[in-house]
C-alpha cells in the first residue's frame, strides 16, 4: 500500500506565504501523476493542482492560478505546493492524492495538513 503524509500546514496571514510538502511510499511515485485537492468545513472538496510524474506539465485551478506552484522531486518521493499571497478564502484542509499510470481516478489519499489564513 502506498501511504502519503502532508506537512507544512499552519497559521498564516493574509498575503503570507506556505510550502506544503507530501511525502510518499513506495516506488511508483516517480511514475504516477500527483494532485493537491481542499476541502474547508460545510464545503465540497476542490481540486487546487496536478503535476505529471516528470513535473513537466502542471494545472490549477482558477482559484489558486498566479499564486500557488507545485513541484516535485522524485529522488525524495516529495510533492510540494508553494502558496503566495494567501486568502482567508484559501482556508482549508489541504490534501495529496495519487493516481497510477492509466487510472482514471485518484488511487491514495492522504490525511491532510491544515491551512489557516487570518485576515
Amino acid at each position: 500500500q502506498v501511504q502519503l503524509v502532508e506537512s507544512g500546514g499552519g497559521l498564516v496571514q493574509a498575503g503570507g506565504s506556505l510550502r506544503l510538502s507530501c511525502a510518499a511510499s513506495g516506488r511508483t511515485f516517480s511514475s504516477s501523476t500527483m494532485g493537491w485537492f481542499r476541502q474547508a468545513p460545510g464545503k465540497d472538496r476542490q481540486f487546487v493542482a496536478t503535476i505529471s510524474w516528470n513535473g513537466i506539465s502542471t494545472q490549477y485551478a482558477d482559484s489558486v492560478k498566479g499564486r500557488f506552484t507545485t513541484s516535485r522531486d522524485n529522488a525524495k518521493n516529495t510533492v510540494y505546493l508553494q502558496m503566495n499571497n494567501l486568502k482567508p478564502e484559501d482556508t482549508a484542509l489541504y490534501s495529496c492524492a495519487l493516481k497510477l499510470r492509466g487510472r482514471a481516478s485518484y488511487d491514495y489519499w492522504g490525511q491532510g495538513t491544515q491551512v489557516t489564513v487570518s485576515s
